[in-house]
């Protein structure tokens, strides 16, 4: 007589309850993905992206971006490289505290395209961000320099060189990819 294995699909619920893995896993409509482990371009952009869109917004509490969050809503759990919410929809709890769980998309999702990781699946994240009502995803390409935007109720856009990136209009900073991917550059300015 043989033993028959029955796997199953874990739910959402069932996801979440499951030990974190590092790199984070996703939980991709019934199917557990796991991203791949950042490296030092991927790192170092990460970095400079959370400090320089928080600089502006985290003391007059109009935002705040975060690294590697957990954020599940809807049938996924997806961990961006980088998710800023709004100050208004962070879910802090009863202490005023940040909470460990966001059952919630964010505002504006930042992924940063490592080499051995699909586009397309990465693509496929931000525009389910988009559809949940994520006003904004880019996704950084560190080998073509270049930036894909995704705009709610919007064709996606390719920004290349000195263009100007668009950013939540309650955000005052100004970015162009040159200056995104010049953080490359230890030590330079």
């Amino acid at each position: 007589m043989t033993a028959t294995i029955v796997t199953s699909t874990p739910t959402l619920e069932q996801f979440l309850k499951l030990p974190e893995t590092k790199p984070a896993s996703e939980y991709i409509e019934g199917e557990i993905v796991q991203k791949p482990m950042p490296k030092g371009k991927h790192s170092l952009l990460q970095l400079k992206m959370c400090n320089c869109i928080n600089d502006p917004v985290e003391l007059p509490q109009i935002a705040y971006a975060l690294p590697e969050l957990r954020c599940s809503f809807g049938n996924r759990s997806v961990v961006p490289d980088v998710a800023v919410f709004r100050w208004s929809r962070i879910p802090f709890d009863a202490d005023g505290e940040m909470p460990n769980d966001f059952l919630l998309f964010p505002d504006w999702t930042i992924e940063i395209l490592s080499p051995e990781q699909s586009s397309s699946r990465v693509i496929d994240n931000i525009s389910y961000c988009l559809e949940y009502g994520c006003d904004l995803g880019w996704l950084l390409d560190p080998s073509d320099r270049s930036i894909l935007v995704f705009q709610s109720q919007q064709q996606p856009k390719l920004f290349v060189g000195s263009d100007r990136l668009p950013i939540l209009e309650e955000i005052d900073l100004v970015l162009t990819v040159e200056q995104v991917f010049s953080w490359l550059k230890m030590g330079k300015k």
